[in-house]
């Protein structure tokens, strides 16, 4: 007996733990992508769809999900260097080399839209412009012609660091317009009704939304691409997605 006990331990060991052998999935998230998919207080990631998202994922995979807040100007060596092992809200375009990462199957579509103040004159045409300033996200890369009258200076890039704040610089006059993510824009207004701004119907540019995993990922990529897979097929994305605006509605 006194001989097994020494093979016996670290297996009743592992037994009391359902994480045993399991390495933990460091999930990266940006606060400038704002709710409904996620909101940092203090540096911790408040509950929104990548938190849904993310716990979720780890349930079904068993594995400790710890989010890791991750600027966006640090995103692709945080996942190129393994200090995150993925980052959802995610789009090749917007990355300098997406072919070193593993893409998941398409989420869900998302499009940038473009907010002004309600009593202003609707922007309609990139190449009329004079000297409008726009909020703008950094290093975001914007469709050709917009991209084009910011080069000809006839549109003044404004790269501002969250939506909240471009947002009252919008109600200040300090900006002329802003363009954003619709589904941010529109959770963020729904919060302050009182803003006098308003969204275009039109978008700037439509998109995909996607996951992106780095080489260090602690699992076969094509396990979770499976999942995000059936989670889309089975509407699980799209009820996450849906659950943020009965939150907003609980907070008002």
């Amino acid at each position: 007996m006194g001989t097994d006990l020494p093979r016996l331990l670290p297996f009743c060991l592992c037994l009391a733990s359902t994480l045993c052998g399991a390495e933990e999935l460091r999930w990266g998230y940006s606060p400038s992508n704002g709710m409904p998919y996620a909101e940092s207080i203090d540096h911790e990631l408040a509950p929104g769809f990548i938190r849904d998202l993310g716990e979720t994922v780890g349930q079904r995979l068993g594995l400790e999900v710890r989010f890791v807040e991750t600027p966006d100007k640090r995103a692709e060596s945080a996942l190129a260097q393994g200090a995150i092992h993925l980052l959802c809200i995610n789009n090749p375009q917007w990355m300098n080399a997406p072919e070193k990462l593993h893409w998941s199957p398409r989420l869900f579509e998302e499009e940038d839209a473009l907010a002004q103040r309600a009593d202003s004159a609707p922007l309609e045409d990139f190449s009329r412009m004079d000297g409008v300033r726009i909020g703008t996200s950094l290093g975001y890369v914007y469709p050709a012609p917009l991209m084009q009258a910011f080069a000809d200076g006839h549109a003044k890039r404004a790269d501002v660091r969250d939506l909240d704040t471009r947002l009252h610089m919008l109600e200040a006059g300090r900006l002329d317009a802003l363009i954003d993510m619709r589904r941010p824009l529109e959770f963020l207004l729904a919060q302050h009704r009182n803003l006098p701004v308003a969204i275009s119907r039109n978008n700037v540019q439509r998109y995909s939304i996607h996951c992106s995993y780095g080489p260090a990922l602690p699992l076969n990529p094509e396990r979770l691409d499976a999942l995000l897979q059936a989670m889309v097929d089975d509407g699980s994305i799209q009820r996450l997605l849906g659950e943020q605006t009965a939150r907003l509605r609980q907070r008002r």
